[in-house]
């Protein structure tokens, strides 16, 4: 019996050591990319985030951007640990997460010189474990009936952020683009 229960240990142990490993690239520092939502079963799963009207959302219809090129997805750079829509002339639009009791966990962008609220952070993005874009190492949540019905996009941490219902967490994962689309996002 003894050995019957150690056979089998060990037997599942090297099985488990022999099956593929899921194998993730980092992203470089300096590099482009876009963000799609992981959330089996969701009907936002496998959706790129968009950025329209100071938000992010996913599964709008148009983001309305004035782009170089036809895209229906934001391309996002990190730097300095501040989270950057990407344009390659435009005025740079910076995003942003409130997480004071007011705010709620919203994240939205500003642009230029657009001064930020009083409880809006910048500085923390990073882009962490299997590509996961994450604030201050948390991740984001998505809640329906945004624009058109899209979802937004908010911090993970509350259930009813903005009082939205229905919201759910999803990855936020990053995947590097090689020929990134500048946009100029509305306001």
């Amino acid at each position: 019996m003894q050995f019957t229960t150690a056979f089998l240990a060990s037997a599942a142990a090297l099985t488990a050591s022999a099956l593929p490993q899921s194998i993730v690239t980092p992203i470089p520092a300096d590099a482009k990319f876009g963000v799609i939502t992981i959330r089996s079963g969701s009907p936002i799963h496998n959706q790129a985030l968009q950025a329209a009207r100071n938000s992010l959302l996913v599964g709008a219809k148009s983001q309305n951007a004035s782009c170089d090129a036809d895209t229906n997805f934001a391309t996002f750079y990190i730097n300095d640990e501040e989270l950057f829509l990407y344009a390659a002339s435009a005025t740079p639009q910076t995003i942003f997460v409130d997480r004071s009791g007011m705010g709620m966990g919203k994240i939205g962008y500003v642009t230029g010189a657009e001064p930020l609220g009083r409880n809006w952070e910048t500085r923390g993005w990073a882009i962490g474990a299997n590509n996961e874009l994450q604030f201050d190492g948390t991740g984001i949540q998505a809640c329906p009936g945004a624009i058109d019905g899209s979802w937004s996009i908010w911090l993970q941490g509350l259930e009813k952020p903005g009082w939205n219902e229905n919201c759910t967490t999803v990855a936020g994962t990053a995947i590097k683009t090689d020929n990134p689309i500048g946009c100029l996002y509305t306001q």
